[in-house]
């Protein structure tokens, strides 16, 4: 029997397990809406593209499954791009339908038309566009494919009107072969045998671990790697919830705002074993000077990711989760007890650094940003699923809470883009209605996508805002602070923002606030436990810092503590 496009469409979702779409309709792609109607999906409405995208990229984070996003040509489209590049960044799994004008008029500047395809090129693990019907099927199977396999990624199809309406005869393709895309999964034995080698003659190892080990569903396999031979852990922002933070083998977080013991152990570490990260500049530094004593190892899926920033003098290509697994089971026919007794003296050393420096801060008359991430991890006991917005609110969010477990810490590492926490948090709620979701915020941020909170109220979404408000775009003032005189260049919002206790309830949510350190958890306590979107104004110390930082080009040891 022959379906149209749009039917199509919607059968190869429920082919794909596809359950919500994060969506915004518009006239090039409703012959798809009219569909869609009568499917089987949750949709949910937001109130602008990029949130859509923000949305289903937060959905995939917490749950480890494709993201979908339905919206239509010309700005619809254009509007996803930040959204995308987002994902792209982070290595992020969904799939972005586009409307586009019918395939007669591309190219001839027709009303809504932009070339999807070639804006997202640069920001896409791969792209479509779709110019016969009987390529539809294939496609969308390829689509979900090439997104979640390998290194995840965002794969954006545009589908022209005239596609949508066309008829064909439907067939699913049963497997995917695409030439000259085949990931490579495991790791060369030859390899990982020297890995084992390294890992046992060294003194001072150190596990370095990314986002890939969130993404391959590696946390198990590196908790045990990590509590067998005694090796410290250190995360990334993309990597926090990976490993346990209130382990004792746990460093917390490294990098530009990481911990002091963490990047003191990365400069004095004789091996540094990378699972899943990139070497990104905010958690290297100054290149040259980084890990200077260590060799090494670096397992990723991505084989242009090795070798990129950072010489690696053992690469292992495959999937975190299968190596690590090879790893561990390879070590059970080894004698590791010397080795892990052999590492107390690292240990020791790991707790001096510690002592030096342990995110210190001092609560006094005004509310602390740290106080009130802390009073959070406290509550909630590490089991709530966080999101962010990007500058101070997200780095205190990084220091402060103590993620146990993968896919609780949804955050924009590689773009840095503000406006991404609220409907990630949406996002995050509609994959697990059932669980706390919070989503820390500074004042300057939440504006970028504050409107969101009417598709919180619309869908019941029990999201719980934190804003952390400073009056300042604070990150931008802190660094005015440091390195340009203290010359505040457009980044007070003082006096300028809306009271956004009552722009919560213009949108129909709950707004509260706190002004003093004794208000902080009664009134975090008293959001956690209403049903619904509640939106807290937190009044916090305008000038408070984020601290440690490394100054932008500095080696990881030189480390401004105030």
């Amino acid at each position: 029997m022959k379906k149209t496009g749009s039917q199509i469409i919607v059968e190869c979702l429920k082919k794909e397990g596809v359950d919500t779409l994060f969506n915004y309709p518009g006239g090039a792609v409703l012959p798809l809406f009219d569909e869609l109607g009568s499917a089987p999906f949750r949709q949910v409405l937001v109130r602008h593209e990029q949130a859509a995208v923000h949305a289903a990229d937060g959905y995939a984070r917490a749950s480890g499954k494709v993201g979908v996003v339905v919206v239509t040509s010309g700005p619809g489209a254009t509007n996803t791009v930040t959204g995308i590049a987002t994902a792209y960044m982070d290595s992020i799994p969904i799939a972005i339908l586009t409307g586009q004008i019918p395939t007669s008029l591309i190219g001839n500047d027709a009303f809504q038309e932009a070339d999807i395809v070639g804006i997202t090129r640069p920001c896409t693990k791969h792209n479509y566009l779709v110019k016969e019907i009987k390529d539809l099927s294939r496609i969308l199977k390829e689509a979900f494919y090439i997104a979640r396999s390998g290194r995840p990624g965002p794969v954006l199809i545009d589908l022209p009107k005239d596609i949508l309406v066309d008829s064909a005869e439907f067939k699913y393709p049963e497997k995917v072969s695409i030439r000259g895309y085949r990931p490579t999964l495991e790791g060369h034995p030859g390899q990982i045998q020297r890995a084992i080698h390294l890992i046992l003659k060294s003194k001072r190892p150190l596990l370095y671990v990314g986002g890939g080990i969130i993404s391959s569903n590696a946390s198990k396999e590196l908790f045990h790697l990590s509590e067998k031979l005694g090796i410290p852990v250190t995360m990334t922002l993309m990597g926090l919830g990976g490993f346990p933070g209130n382990h004792s083998l746990s460093l917390g977080m490294l990098g530009m705002h990481g911990t002091y013991r963490a990047n003191m152990a990365v400069m004095e570490s004789d091996l540094l074993i990378a699972v899943g990260a990139r070497f990104d500049d905010r958690v290297t530094g100054k290149l040259e000077s980084f890990a200077p004593q260590a060799k090494v190892i670096h397992i990723d899926i991505d084989p242009t990711s090795i070798s990129k920033n950072v010489r690696v003098d053992l690469p292992i290509v495959g999937d975190c989760k299968r190596i690590l697994s090879k790893i561990l089971s390879l070590l059970e026919k080894e004698e590791t007890h010397s080795f892990r007794e052999g590492l107390h003296k690292w240990h020791r050393q790991i707790e001096n650094w510690k002592a030096i420096y342990d995110m210190n801060y001092q609560q006094e008359q005004i509310i602390k940003p740290q106080y009130v991430i802390e009073k959070m991890d406290e509550l909630t006991g590490g089991e709530a699923i966080l999101t962010t917005e990007v500058g101070q609110n997200q780095m205190w969010a990084a220091q402060y809470y103590k993620y146990l477990k993968p896919r609780t810490f949804l955050t924009s590492g590689g773009l840095g883009t503000m406006g991404y926490g609220l409907p990630a948090a949406i996002g995050a709620q509609v994959a697990f209605p059932n669980r706390l979701v919070i989503g820390i915020s500074g004042d300057g941020s939440f504006q970028m996508n504050s409107q969101e909170l009417a598709t919180a109220v619309q869908y019941r979404l029990p999201i719980k805002v934190a804003i952390l408000n400073n009056g300042y775009l604070g990150m931008v003032r802190q660094w005015q602070e440091f390195f340009y005189g203290k010359r505040y260049a457009s980044s007070s919002l003082e006096g300028v923002s809306p009271d956004f206790v009552k722009l919560a309830e213009a949108y129909g949510a709950v707004g509260l606030r706190a002004t003093k350190p004794e208000e902080v958890v009664p009134v975090l306590k008293k959001a956690f436990s209403i049903p619904e979107p509640v939106v807290i104004d937190f009044v916090i110390d305008p000038e408070e810092n984020v601290y440690p930082m490394v100054p932008a080009g500095e080696p990881l040891n030189q480390m401004r503590l105030v």
